[in-house]
């Protein structure tokens, strides 16, 4: 017979369980994993193979704050890959970057200096201010594509003047927006920064891209910098994790850092399986996703869409008021196909798992728009004109538009 003690433990238990697959029946997982293959809002929404399921439960269980086996392999080969001599495994791009970021940062005041449309100054919460208490020097690149040396050597701020944060940190970003930083500019950058000795950072969360397109080594794309952040869960498919790479004082620094952000992590071995299997299988694919990427920019030119940031890699940034069509009509109009199209904004996100038949479907859309606003009376060569004649082709604009929504 049950005691009263049995009896109240057996009311928590009852209360406590959940069966998540019974409360989850009904989203289909083969029916999301067909929806991802038709999104381009972003490379992070890839999802983990069966193939790769089975590969990471054959992983070591340790606890990674007490040196869990699989993840310290896994940094050891990330540490051989990019030639510095530690690495650290992070649950996030961001992490890894705001890590790396205050690693460096000793003892303000202090400012760190980057592309205008750098991750780090943009898409992070303000993280570099709150993490660090860094100034943050966000440079417009002269060229349109890339900072250049002339660039930081213009902005850069150097010496003793009470007025201003010194420079401690020169933070690039490869690839940005898609698009590839020339090595040349990286390398004078770098023996400029050292010998004013400023420290350079790399957000290298799609250095795989670069490689892949280039034939570079990943070790010569990071030799130029102290620390790199690399990401496993954008374009390599893993479903979650980044790695923080750089001499070994400054990783045993950034493990501590690790800790104190809430991010030392438990049985992590499953995931740092995911990523290794996503180096042997996943990195041969990005030069498909590129190819498809090319496809989807070219179909975008040849209706007379305006393309906004050329799609070198992963993505393409593109303007269809150029042909008279706006965001939200082609989102909208996305989204109620046979067969709904994911889109959220101007930045068109091609990943290992996109379908090409949804960049047909998407380019085919695009270009029965574009048709209705001609026979409604839309001119491109009188929009055009008035473009280039507005006196403001050379301002800055942001050409990320986000969050653009499906209507009711």
């Amino acid at each position: 017979m049950a005691t009263g003690i049995d009896a109240r433990l057996a009311k928590v238990a009852d209360e406590v369980k959940f069966d998540i697959l019974t409360e989850t029946q009904e989203l289909d997982n083969e029916k999301q994993i067909r929806q991802i293959t038709r999104a381009f809002v972003s490379d992070t929404i890839t999802v983990p193979t069966k193939e790769m399921y089975a590969y990471a439960v054959r992983a070591s269980v340790g606890d990674d704050v007490y040196h869990e086996p699989s993840t310290l392999a896994l940094e050891a080969h990330m540490a051989r890959l990019t030639g510095k001599e530690a690495a650290l495994f992070m649950p996030s791009g961001t992490m890894s970057n705001q890590i790396g970021l205050r690693t460096h940062l000793r003892q303000p005041p202090y400012s760190v200096l980057c592309d205008v449309r750098a991750h780090i100054n943009k898409y992070e919460a303000g993280g570099t201010a709150f993490h660090s208490g860094a100034h943050t020097i966000p440079v417009t690149p002269g060229n349109g594509h890339h900072l250049t040396l002339q660039d930081v050597q213009a902005n850069v701020v150097l010496g003793y003047d009470v007025h201003s944060a010194p420079t401690e940190v020169v933070s690039l970003e490869n690839t940005l927006n898609g698009t590839i930083f020339p090595q040349e500019e990286i390398v004078a950058i770098s023996e400029f920064a050292h010998s004013k000795a400023i420290k350079m950072h790399l957000d290298g969360a799609r250095i795989w891209h670069v490689a892949a397109s280039t034939g570079t080594s990943i070790k010569e794309l990071c030799e130029p910098f102290d620390s790199v952040s690399l990401c496993f869960s954008k374009g390599l498919g893993a479903p979650v994790g980044s790695c923080l790479v750089g001499t070994k004082e400054y990783i045993s620094k950034a493990r501590w850092f690790r800790k104190l952000f809430g991010g030392g992590m438990r049985q992590i071995g499953i995931l740092a399986a995911s990523a290794a299997y996503a180096l042997m299988h996943n990195f041969p694919r990005l030069i498909t996703a590129h190819e498809l990427t090319q496809r989807l920019e070219q179909g975008l030119k040849d209706i007379g869409v305006e393309i906004t940031s050329p799609g070198e890699t992963c993505m393409v940034f593109y303007d269809p008021s150029s042909v008279g069509v706006e965001f939200d009509e082609i989102v909208d109009r996305a989204s109620k196909l046979p067969e709904p199209i994911i889109l959220a904004g101007s930045r068109l996100v091609v990943h290992i798992q996109t379908s090409p038949a949804a960049v047909e479907d998407f380019l085919k859309l695009v270009s029965e728009l574009a048709e209705e606003k001609r026979k409604a009376g839309f001119d491109p060569a009188q929009y055009k004109a008035q473009v280039n004649g507005n006196g403001h082709v050379h301002t800055y604009k942001d050409i990320y538009v986000r969050g653009v929504k499906p209507k009711n």
